[in-house]
C-alpha cells in the first residue's frame, strides 16, 4: 500500500478514444463500432481485489471467526463470500501492500491459540493474532472462487523463507513441506496464480535503488516457484510479478525491463507492477462524502491521468519488449481520500459515492484501451478499505456504488476490444476541463456487443446516437447507474440510494438512439 505520492501539477487531458474529425460544441455524441474488426482480448484479471492486513479489511471484513454469532463457513463470513461470488472476483492480492514486507508467514500457521502475535506497524499500530493466515487466506479465496495473488516479502525476509512458503502452499505431502501443511489441516496442495516478489521496493518495501531491487529480483525469481504439478508447463506456470513503478515514474520501469532484457535462461519473470491512486494532493485530503463539482472535477481529472500512465510505462516496455511478453500490473489503484471523521488513524476508511463508481468505470476503460500490455489490475481494497466494494458494521453489510460497477462489468471479463471512434465533447468546471463521455466497445464470449459510456459531465445528459456498420441493431438493453448527486451514497440506512436500474436505447434504421443521464455508467447489449 502505498505511503508516497509523485508530487506533480493536475494538467489538461486529451479527450479519451479515438476522436471524430471534430469536437461538437453542443452534448451531441456519435459513436461508430466497428464490429468486423477486433483488438485485444481484456483479460478477467483487471477485475482483480486487493486485501490488506489493514484496519478491518481483514478482520471484521472477511474473517469474524467460527465462535462468531454472524454467518460464516469456518471464520470467513458468508454475506461477503456471497457478494463476491456474485462478481466474478479473478483474483485476491494478500498479505499485502506494505504489510506484505514485515509478514513472515509461519506467524500464521498451526494452532491459532499459538499464533505469532506482533504490531502493524504501518497501519494504525494495531494488534496482529495471525488468526487470519495461509489456510484461512486460500479458504477464502476457494470460498468466492479466485485465484490466489500472494505477495512474498523480500524487504525484511529472505529468499528461503519465501521459497518454504510457497512449497509449503504448493508441494505434495511426498515432501517435508507437504507433510507440515497437511499436519495442519489440507492434504491437498494449493495454486499459486500470481507472485509478487515484494511490494513498494522504491519505499515502505524497503526503499531500494532499481539496480539493488533488480539484484534481489533476480534470485527471488529463481528460487521461489511452485511445486503443484498442474503448474509445471504454460499456461499454467505460477506468473511472477515484479515491483514496478509509482505513476509516472519511470526509474523501476527501465530497471527492471532492461535487466529482463539481459536475463539468461534462470530466471524470468511475466508481470511488472504499478502503483497508480487517484489522489490530487498528498496526504490526502478531499472528503468522501462532503464534496462540491469542484472536488469531483479535480478528481475526476486526476483519475484519468492513468491513461498517461499506462502509455508512458508501456513505451518503455515496448522498447525492451517488443512482443509483449510481460504484462502491466496495475495491482493497487483507487480513489484514496481522507478518513471518515470519527474513524481510527491507519485504517484508512472512507465512504464511497456515486463519483467513485464513476472513477471506478473510467480506470476499466482505461485497461481495456490498453488490454495489449495490462493483463491485471487490483483495486485497493476489497472491504472496508479505501476505495471498497463492500462496508460492514459487525453483522451489517453494504454494497458500495463501485461494487455496482464491478457487476455491471462482467461482460468485460475476457472480451475482445472493439475499434470504436466517437466525438468525446466538452464538460468545463472552472479551470477543468473533461471528456463529456467516455466509451468502450467489446465482443463478450458469448459474441453479443457490449457498449459501456460514462457520462462524466454531473449536470448535462449526452445525446448519442450509435452506429455499428453492418450490424442492424433492434435495440439495447442493459443498466444504468446514476443518483441524485455525485456524492450520493449507499448507507446501512437508506443502502439502494445508488444501485443499477435497467436501461435501454431505442432503434431506428439501425441506429440507436440513447439518452444518457448526467452523472451515469451505463452498459449495455446491442440486439441485433
Amino acid at each position: 500500500m502505498k505511503k508516497r505520492f509523485l508530487a506533480g501539477a493536475v494538467i489538461a487531458l486529451s479527450i479519451l478514444g479515438t476522436p471524430a474529425a471534430a469536437q461538437r460544441s453542443d452534448n451531441a455524441t456519435t459513436i461508430t463500432i466497428d464490429a468486423a474488426k477486433q483488438g485485444a482480448k481484456i483479460d478477467r484479471n483487471i477485475f482483480g481485489q486487493f486485501a490488506e492486513h489493514l484496519g478491518t479489511g481483514i478482520y471484521g471484513g472477511v474473517w469474524v471467526g467460527p465462535d462468531s454469532t454472524i454467518p460464516n463457513v469456518r471464520g470467513i463470513r458468508s454475506d461477503v463470500v456471497a457478494a463476491l461470488r456474485a462478481i466474478h472476483v479473478p483474483n485476491v492480492r494478500w498479505p499485502g501492500g506494505c504489510f506484505a514486507d514485515e509478514y513472515h508467514w509461519r506467524d500464521g500457521i498451526g494452532d491459532p491459540a499459538k499464533r505469532g502475535v506482533s504490531v502493524n506497524w504501518n497501519w494504525g499500530g494495531a494488534t496482529e493474532n495471525n488468526a487470519f493466515g495461509t489456510h484461512e487466506f486460500f479458504d477464502f479465496a476457494n470460498q468466492i472462487g479466485a485465484d490466489a495473488y500472494v505477495s512474498v516479502n523480500v524487504g525484511s525476509g529472505t529468499i528461503k523463507e519465501a521459497s518454504d512458503w510457497i512449497a509449503y502452499i504448493t508441494a505434495d505431502d511426498r515432501t517435508t513441506a507437504g507433510q507440515e501443511r497437511a499436519a495442519n489441516g489440507q492434504r491437498e496442495p494449493w495454486t499459486v496464480k500470481f507472485l509478487g516478489i515484494g511490494n513498494e521496493s522504491w519505499g515502505c518495501g524497503g526503499n531500494m535503488r532499481p539496480q539493488y531491487y533488480t539484484d534481489q529480483l533476480k534470485p527471488y525469481a529463481r528460487f521461489v516457484r511452485s511445486f503443484h504439478p498442474n503448474q509445471q508447463a504454460a499456461p499454467n506456470t505460477m506468473q511472477r510479478i515484479a515491483v514496478g513503478p509509482s505513476d509516472g515514474d519511470p526509474a523501476y520501469t527501465e530497471g527492471v525491463m532492461k535487466a529482463w532484457s539481459e536475463k539468461d535462461w534462470s530466471w524470468d519473470i511475466e508481470g511488472l507492477s504499478l502503483h497508480s491512486y487517484t489522489v490530487v494532493r498528498w496526504p490526502p485530503a478531499y472528503d468522501s462524502v462532503n464534496f462540491g463539482e469542484q472536488e469531483y472535477a479535480e478528481l475526476t481529472q486526476a483519475t484519468l491521468r492513468m491513461e498517461d500512465h499506462l502509455k508512458t510505462h508501456s513505451a518503455i516496455m515496448d522498447k525492451y519488449d517488443p512482443e509483449k511478453k510481460v504484462g502491466l500490473i496495475v495491482d493497487e489503484w483507487g480513489v484514496w481520500l481522507a478518513k471518515l471523521p470519527g474513524t481510527q488513524e491507519g485504517f484508512l476508511q472512507q465512504q464511497n459515492s456515486l463519483r467513485d463508481a464513476m472513477i471506478a468505470a473510467l480506470n476499466f476503460n482505461i485497461f481495456a484501451r490498453h488490454a495489449d500490455r495490462v493483463r491485471g489490475a487490483n483495486i485497493a481494497q476489497m472491504v472496508n478499505v479505501l476505495q471498497a466494494m463492500i462496508l460492514t458494521d459487525g453483522e451489517k453489510m453494504l454494497l458500495t456504488p463501485t461494487y455496482y460497477i464491478h457487476q455491471m462489468y462482467l461482460p468485460f471479463q475476457d472480451a475482445t476490444l472493439l475499434p470504436v471512434s466517437f466525438n468525446a465533447g466538452e464538460y468545463r468546471q472552472g479551470t477543468v476541463v473533461l471528456p463529456h463521455v467516455d466509451v468502450v466497445a467489446v465482443r463478450a464470449n458469448d459474441g453479443k456487443l457490449w457498449l459501456s459510456l460514462v457520462n462524466l459531465d454531473p449536470n448535462r445528459q449526452a445525446s448519442i446516437e450509435v452506429e455499428v456498420p453492418g450490424v442492424a441493431a433492434r435495440g439495447a438493453s442493459g443498466t444504468v447507474l446514476t443518483a441524485p448527486q455525485v456524492n450520493s451514497v449507499n448507507t446501512f440506512a437508506a443502502p439502494n440510494t445508488v444501485v443499477p436500474r435497467p436501461f435501454s436505447a431505442r432503434a431506428n434504421g439501425g441506429t440507436l438512439t440513447i439518452e444518457l443521464p448526467a452523472k451515469s455508467v451505463a452498459m449495455l447489449a446491442i440486439e441485433q
